[in-house]
């Protein structure tokens, strides 16, 4: 097993990255769109959501005797926003999906140093050692079946942190490719089947790597 780190040809290609990052940027400039526009033209809102009033705040009416204002500014006194403002709000949720496409797409990436490996997502990265890290029990039973007779799931392998408990799961999708490239599957069952310092691979290590490098040579 050699100690160079080593990127995972993980994520998507590049026609696909192209149609995510188009289709984030238009998600989140809609959502955008729907926020700015009660404060670019709070006037239209107001009027297009709440009642026809001939004057946009009480200071245009001032003059005028308490009882010929207009209910809403006798009511409160001033300007009434109405619900625009709190509509715009509506669209936040498309633009931290459209943003949170976007970052997904163009940030995940894997490597993997010796026995160790990092997976950064959208917005954090996780690391663990694959010689002492628990594995999740679907993976072995996912890695024996054909990763192109899975009905569009990508092959992957979850594992967890033994001290921390913290899950990670790593992409076996190479870009443009159903699973990752040979040498890199190769090297991955190498870091499973290290083991611990001095002791054997768990025998469910040993099983996983026994399918990366079958997937390998398929």
């Amino acid at each position: 097993m050699t100690n160079q780190q080593l990127r995972l040809s993980v994520g998507a290609s590049a026609g696909q990255r192209t149609v995510a990052v188009v289709t984030g940027v238009l998600v989140a400039a809609v959502g955008a769109a729907f926020v700015l526009l009660p404060l670019l033209a709070g006037g239209l809102v107001r009027r297009l959501t709440g009642p026809g009033d001939g004057f946009a705040s009480y200071e245009e009416a001032r003059d005028l005797p308490p009882g010929m204002l207009p209910p809403a500014l006798r009511d409160s006194g001033g300007g009434s926003e109405g619900p625009g403002p709190f509509l715009g709000l509506c669209g936040l949720p498309f633009v931290l999906l459209g943003v949170y496409l976007v970052l997904r797409v163009l940030r995940t990436a894997a490597w993997l140093d010796g026995s160790r490996v990092r997976v950064r997502g959208a917005i954090r990265s996780r690391t663990v050692d694959l010689a002492i890290a628990s594995i999740d029990s679907r993976s072995h039973g996912e890695m024996a079946v054909d990763p192109s007779a899975r009905a569009g799931r990508s092959p992957a392998v979850v594992v967890s942190d033994r001290a921390s408990g913290q899950r990670v799961t790593i992409p076996l999708r190479g870009m443009g490719l159903p699973v990752l490239p040979p040498s890199e599957l190769r090297a991955l069952a190498d870091a499973f089947a290290a083991g611990r310092p001095g002791a054997e691979p768990s025998a469910e290590a040993r099983a996983l790597a026994a399918d990366l490098r079958r997937l390998a040579d398929a």
